[in-house]
């Protein structure tokens, strides 16, 4: 069998380990922040399969009640591709969105998109950012770098998602995401940033959790509902976040 995937997504964890623990550890700060004042933790996908990340940290066994997904489906792959592809980059299509959320001052955003550079993050962004809320961005350097900066997917400001976050936190995915090379065969195959992006997700959700305990906060973490009295232990948290967030 034919380990190239394997490794190259190994390679690629261990350099987000090796640089990026620092960064997880200050989003992870945020993220504390958040629960230690009652606040939600808004996590964002730029578009297409970044919106995944959402799903992997909302409403899941072990992940934290107080995530608020800013769920579009739209952006979604779950939307016809085409017209999702095209809704990335649309100019205020994701300023639109930010604005039905109604983020405050104080309040923290988390963004994964990998490429990092089309309208749908960045207008996203810019109006959280002008609503006072912390971004936390989850993307590539290599995307924002390597882009030509007049390519037509990137928003007109020719801007990086990297620009607006308070906290950048770097998940090395190379342009064109796929990372397998076939012999004899022209196009590159198996792309790694969702499996990448979900790693950073979990390790920002661990690190919260401990810096939690280490300041004496307990963490609002779902128990899995498919577990004996998992539904008795998450009720709380439904009766608590319901009214609050809206995809509950």
């Amino acid at each position: 069998m034919d380990l190239t995937y394997y490794n190259k997504i190994i390679e690629n964890l261990e350099l987000v380990n090796k640089t990026q623990g620092e960064n997880i550890k200050a989003a992870a700060a945020l993220m504390a922040d958040a629960i230690a004042e009652d606040r939600l933790i808004n996590v964002y996908g730029g578009g297409g399969h970044t919106t995944l990340c959402m799903g992997e940290m909302f409403f899941r066994a072990g992940g934290l009640a107080n995530i608020n997904p800013i769920a579009e489906n739209g952006l979604t792959v779950f939307n016809q591709a085409l017209k999702y592809l095209e809704l990335e980059r649309t100019v205020n299509y994701g300023s639109a969105i930010m604005k039905y959320y109604k983020l405050k001052k104080g309040d923290l955003l988390i963004v994964f998109h990998n490429i990092g550079i089309n309208p749908a993050t960045i207008d996203a962004v810019m109006e959280a950012k002008a609503a006072g809320a912390k971004i936390v961005a989850i993307s590539s350097s290599f995307w924002q770098n390597e882009m030509p900066e007049d390519h037509f997917i990137r928003h007109p400001n020719k801007t990086n998602l990297f620009d607006y976050a308070d906290v950048c936190i770097d998940d090395f995915n190379p342009v064109g995401d796929a990372v397998v090379e076939i012999d004899g065969f022209d196009t590159p195959i198996a792309p790694i940033s969702n499996i990448v992006d979900f790693y950073i997700a979990h390790m920002l959700e661990i690190e919260c959790v401990k810096e939690c305990q280490r300041r004496g906060i307990k963490a609002p973490c779902w128990s899995s509902a498919n577990t004996p009295g998992g539904d008795e232990k998450n009720a709380l948290y439904l009766e608590k976040y319901s009214p609050r967030i809206k995809m509950l």
